[in-house]
């Protein structure tokens, strides 16, 4: 539950609301936007992207909430409850011009545009809390007021898209298998079924406005859990090459070295090392009347435990 900063509760910025479109492709809508979800990652392994740079998805954001009717629904029963005092709700009367039955809250208005308010992201991270209060009218056709920096635009769709892109987990192939030796390289790869460009679109229909976010995977880096390794590369990031991260690993090429992989120099004994494979998405975006462009890249990771065994020689 959030409050709105006008002392009253904000009943939107949760509302979840699931709905099908013309091509059967479900979507859900969550703070007065819609989100399709439908070329998005998938399977119990995916996860969100963390942003490369110090950049972050908005936090807050404004967009269409209500009509003039379901304003005075929302805001009179308040007033009338007197929670927030009386001074205050005069005010907030005034505001919106409350006692004149044609006028009020824009009445005469009704089909010609929207009040805006805001919402937030439901995990409120940092900043959640930083958009002004509200609401405030929009003419159908006009931008909304320039001081409210986040009310909804292509771009800001795009960057609220970005928050949703779910990508596939990073548990990288490991070859020859079972068979992690001191000294031996270790051919690393990823499944170039599952890394496919990813998408997701946000929409506000009442604007007839979108933006699609694009998550393409472009790099793997190779972290191999100690110092007593060596990587392939040297640089432990292995680029995307026609569309396959890393290359599998065949039968006889266990003493060759690997585009991607990584060669232990000392045994994890009774333990294991932390590998950590980390893939670099880049994102793109299109958006409604606008060129698009790009966004911060993301990444994800995971960690796995390789065991690494002595070489046993065998003394006749």
């Amino acid at each position: 539950m959030a409050f709105a900063r006008d002392g009253y509760e904000n009943n939107g910025d949760t509302t979840q609301e699931a709905n099908t479109d013309e091509n059967g492709n479900l979507g859900v809508t969550v703070g007065g936007v819609v989100f399709d979800h439908s070329k998005n990652g998938s399977g119990n392994s995916t996860g969100a992207l963390t942003s490369s740079t110090s950049w972050t998805p908005p936090a807050c954001w404004y967009a269409p909430k209500y009509t003039p009717e379901q304003l005075q629904n929302y805001l009179e029963p308040i007033w009338e409850a007197g929670s927030t005092g009386y001074e205050w709700d005069a005010k907030q009367r005034k505001k919106y011009n409350a006692d004149d039955e044609e006028k009020a809250f824009n009445k005469d208005k009704t089909g010609k545009g929207y009040w805006w308010d805001f919402y937030v992201d439901e995990s409120y991270p940092p900043g959640w809390d930083a958009c002004q209060d509200g609401p405030f009218w929009v003419d159908t056709g006009d931008a909304p007021p320039a001081e409210y920096e986040n009310a909804v635009t292509p771009e800001i769709l795009a960057e609220l898209a970005y928050n949703e892109i779910r990508v596939p987990g990073t548990k990288v192939t490991l070859a020859p298998a079972n068979a992690t030796k001191v000294n031996l390289p270790t051919w690393s790869w990823l499944d170039a079924a599952d890394f496919k460009p990813v998408s997701v679109t946000a929409s506000v229909p009442v604007l007839e406005l979108q933006a699609t976010a694009t998550a393409e995977p472009v790099s793997l880096k190779i972290e191999p859990g100690t110092a007593d390794a060596v990587t392939y590369p040297a640089s432990g990031v292995c680029e995307i090459n026609n569309g396959r991260i890393g290359e599998p690993y065949a039968k006889g090429k266990a003493d060759q070295t690997p585009p991607c992989g990584v060669k232990y120099l000392r045994s994890s004994g009774d333990g294991s090392y932390p590998l950590r494979a980390t893939v670099t998405w880049k994102i793109t975006w299109t958006g409604t009347g606008v060129p698009g462009g790009e966004l911060p890249d993301g990444n994800f990771g995971a960690t796995q435990d390789v065991v690494v065994q002595e070489i046993q020689a065998v003394n006749r």
